[in-house]
């Protein structure tokens, strides 16, 4: 029989493959907790064989008569779905074999996808978590997901759906501070994917139907196709730019369900649902299409670089390759606990550079150990192991002459951005590497407030910064006792007057706006904006894709940095010639 484990109190005594640093430590299933209106609720939690962090996650509300935890999952075809599709797969348990129809147990499901965010065992992303509810656990998976939309990626219920189905069809869970971490939780009603199935056409079973066809604000026109005898599509009218959220939220719904719960009916419900992710962005989550990296035209490269295979998803155009003439490149680099193949999606940078004619690349940070005896492989910049620090300096030096090697770079022309940890290795290489980069863009983060990093006497050859933040961003902002116009913590403060006092720039900087953004601009002698800041409003610890077009449209092109270190700005001298 299937072994339920416990996780090891010292997840720290586990070894890292630095052949393969991002890959789950642990195999098997496990027993695990989480906190309900004060009591406490077991889950169980499979890691298939195989398994990287960050990969997609299904929360399962299966039928409450599953009996024995191992006895269900070894005589059902979840092991295998699990291992087949490489996914987390997290099992909720109802207390006594019933499940609570009251809201209790929608408040469980949802308590669950946020401890599955802890990063005590492994990392999964709230990016990429979807409910799953079967027989009767098909109702607590549509309360919990009513209550808390903007946070669920997908949804698929497979059975009867009970009246009580509805319990949150006019409930929002509250916002809730999960401190210093990237979760954010503020849930609100919204679209998302959903796919249905069920035995009969009653009255509660066209309530739900009514109700996801208003969040999802789909057409009344009516198809079908394999398994779905009704598919609604999104209306063709859009009133908001698609640039962050994209209007792709179809329902989909079985009819005269013959009672089964056979692989190939999840497999096709699964094909759909995870097209889609959920990313953090101003206002509200934002949902999209995901972008596979590979599937994309993007290439995944590894080289072995001190004692690490150290891996990067590089995106060439076509048409790039095609006119062979000298291109800009953009390093682009993930948060903590992130990795290349998420930000490749998140970050929209391959858009740009589809219309920009640039390269992009996406490195994946080392590793470090995020808490205390924990896990020892969270990707971080500039991270450790072992109590030896991974230089990832020199990784990025050392891709950009790889990437040089085999494309004609615009070696004048090259830039850094990144979020949050990225956003701090992006200052990093500002100073660190300041003859290579013409212009860098921090998101999220701008200095590491955990390690005592003097500020920089000087950055010579000068790089211009434009520094991206959330005005409720938990890691740069201190609403109490914030500095500057824009409220940000001390050591952030320390480290912008420090730029302004290197590169001589005006101490009061000019003010606009621009839709969620708020601008300061910090201008030199030359009225060159050698530092911009930008605060975005109702936004928290999150990168979203028009930062990525706002850097290198509105600061990357302006600026080229000649060989001999000149800095130029639209094409004139940045910087007056002795202050340089």
């Amino acid at each position: 029989m299937l072994e339920v484990k416990k996780f090891p109190v010292h997840m720290a005594d586990i070894p890292v493959d630095k052949s393969d640093m991002k890959k789950c430590l642990l195999t098997g299933l496990f027993e695990e907790s989480a906190d309900v209106n004060g009591v406490s609720r077991q889950f169980y939690t499979y890691l298939a064989p195989g398994l990287h962090y960050n990969q997609r996650c299904i929360v399962l509300a299966p039928p409450s008569d599953m009996g024995d935890i191992s006895e269900y999952l070894e005589g059902s075809f979840w092991l295998q779905f699990a291992e087949q599709q490489q996914i987390f797969l997290c099992i909720l348990k109802p207390q006594e074999n019933k499940w609570d129809i009251s809201g209790e147990d929608a408040d469980y499901m949802n308590k669950v996808y946020v401890k599955i965010q802890a990063r005590d065992f492994y990392v999964t992303m709230q990016d990429n978590i979807y409910a799953v509810g079967i027989g009767d656990g098909a109702t607590i998976a549509q309360q919990a997901v009513m209550k808390m939309t903007s946070e669920w990626s997908g949804l698929a219920t497979v059975g009867n759906l009970d009246a009580a189905a509805m319990l949150n069809a006019e409930v929002t869970q509250k916002s809730e501070d999960a401190g210093k971490v990237e979760l954010s939780l503020n849930a609100s009603k919204c679209q998302i994917p959903v796919w249905m199935v069920w035995q009969d056409q009653k009255e509660v079973h066209g309530q739900i139907r009514d109700y996801w066809k208003k969040q999802n604000d789909v057409s009344d026109e009516k198809y079908s196709c394999g398994l779905a005898d009704e598919i609604y599509f999104p209306c063709n009218v859009c009133k908001k730019s698609t640039l962050n959220e994209e209007k792709v939220s179809q329902i989909r719904i079985t009819n005269h369900w013959d009672g089964r719960v056979s692989l190939e009916l999840i497999e096709e419900i699964w094909q759909y649902i995870r097209q889609n992710c959920r990313h953090r962005s101003f206002g509200s989550k934002a949902i999209r299409k995901y972008k596979d990296p590979v599937e994309y035209g993007a290439s995944l490269h590894k080289i072995q670089l001190g004692g690490y295979t150290r891996i990067w998803y590089e995106y060439v155009p076509e048409h790039v390759k095609e006119k062979g003439t000298k291109v800009p490149l953009v390093v682009t680099m993930h948060g903590r606990g992130g990795t290349a193949e998420t930000f490749f999606d998140i970050s929209g940078m391959s858009l740009v550079a589809e219309e920009r004619d640039f390269i992009t690349v996406f490195p994946e940070a080392g590793i470090y150990q995020q808490k205390p005896d924990g896990l020892r492989n969270v990707l971080l910049w500039n991270g450790s192991y072992n109590g030896e620090p991974i230089d990832d300096v020199t990784f990025i030096r050392t891709l950009v002459e790889d990437v040089k090697s085999r494309y004609p770079i615009d070696m004048e022309r090259i830039y850094a951005c990144g979020q949050s940890s990225g956003g701090m290795m992006t200052s990093a290489l500002a100073f660190s590497a300041p003859e290579l980069f013409a212009a860098v863009s921090p998101w999220s983060a701008i200095r590491d407030p955990e390690h005592d990093i003097p500020v920089p006497e000087k950055i010579e050859p000068a790089v211009p910064y434009l520094f991206l933040l959330g005005e409720d961003d938990w890691l740069c902002v201190d609403k109490k006792n914030g500095q500057m116009e824009y409220q940000v913590t001390e050591s952030i403060a320390e480290f912008l007057r420090n730029l302004i006092k290197i590169y001589r720039l005006e101490e009061k900087p000019l003010t606009y706006q621009c839709g969620e953004i708020s601008y300061y601009v910090y201008r030199n002698e030359k009225k060159t904006p050698m530092l911009v800041v930008g605060t975005v409003r109702e936004m928290s610890h999150a990168n979203y894709p028009r930062e990525s077009w706002i850097a290198y449209d509105q600061f990357f092109s302006k600026f080229i940095k000649k060989q001999d270190g000149t800095l130029l700005y639209m094409g004139e001298d940045a910087i007056h010639t002795d202050k340089r």
